[in-house]
């Protein structure tokens, strides 16, 4: 599913911090909201949080997650967290975003759980790590499967296969919520379609995952036929359909911003001067 990249703004991996105590826990089963039961859970580590919203450092992850029913000052945390004109991007949402955010792709999807997949450990399979991202990024650039920053290989196991030591295909994980890991990534270079390496590497990483006693998910957009069928074919079911949006923040929130940290700045100064008047 080919989701834009979200653009260099947002939370800062300097930032990352666990979510704080009393954070409002997802309802429901966690892949009702996969994002923030990750966030929660396994994923705590990456955890940015700002009011009842949490997401991912943007070198990461572009995943947003909020309340069921969100309201203005939500939106404005969100807003705080991916600074003015930064990518925002849902899933499991609920309520479309506020007028002035221009969405700039908003398109239904599945999610699929593991129903039986033949998951196996591949021999040809190399584990990949962060000195592999240049090739990794290289390889999802001509590929599209989703998105993929520079530090998502953090998320779980990634695995690929070198032909001729170039990496021609590759998958990985990205969110997982307590019991779960969603297999991600999942991309074969044109000069090797056709080989069912992709497959192999599907088998490989649910493999992994079942080796802790999770179970592997994915997503696929809804209008990727083939793919769903290919996932059905190897053993995953559908579970629900959702959505997939990302939106920009409006550049009205930097004026606001702005106007804050002045305000800010200069009840801290007169402070400072009541103090040292005091003084004498």
């Amino acid at each position: 599913m080919s989701i834009p990249h979200p653009t260099a703004v947002g939370p800062a991996a300097s930032a990352e911090q666990p979510a704080p105590a009393g954070h409002p826990t997802p309802a429901g089963h966690p892949l009702d909201d996969p994002v923030g039961a990750a966030l929660l859970g396994p994923h705590a580590r990456f955890a940015i949080s700002r009011g009842r919203v949490l997401c991912y450092p943007a070198a990461v992850a572009p995943w947003f997650a909020m309340p069921e029913s969100p309201d203005a000052a939500d939106w404005a945390d969100v807003a705080a967290l991916a600074g003015p004109g930064g990518a925002v991007t849902l899933t499991a949402f609920r309520e479309p975003p506020p007028d002035d955010w221009e969405v700039v792709f908003h398109a239904p999807g599945v999610q699929l759980v593991d129903d039986g997949v033949a998951a196996a450990h591949d021999p040809e399979a190399v584990r990949l790590g962060p000195d592999d991202v240049p090739e990794m990024l290289a390889l999802v650039e001509r590929t599209r499967p989703g998105p993929f920053l520079p530090r998502t290989v953090e998320l779980g196991s990634y695995l690929g296969i070198r032909h001729e030591g170039r990496l021609v295909a590759m998958a990985g994980e990205r969110m997982r919520p307590p019991g779960w890991s969603e297999i991600s990534a999942v991309c074969t270079d044109a000069s090797v379609r056709g080989q069912g390496l992709g497959t192999r590497l599907v088998h490989a990483v649910a493999q992994e995952i079942r080796d802790r006693g999770e179970t592997p998910f994915l997503h696929a957009a809804e209008s990727n036929t083939n793919a769903i069928r290919l996932y059905e074919s190897l053993g995953f079911r559908l579970r629900r359909r959702t959505e997939f949006l990302s939106a920009l923040v409006p550049e009205h929130f930097a004026a606001e911003a702005k106007a804050g940290a002045e305000a800010e700045a200069g009840a801290e100064s007169e402070s400072t001067d009541a103090r040292t008047t005091a003084l004498y």
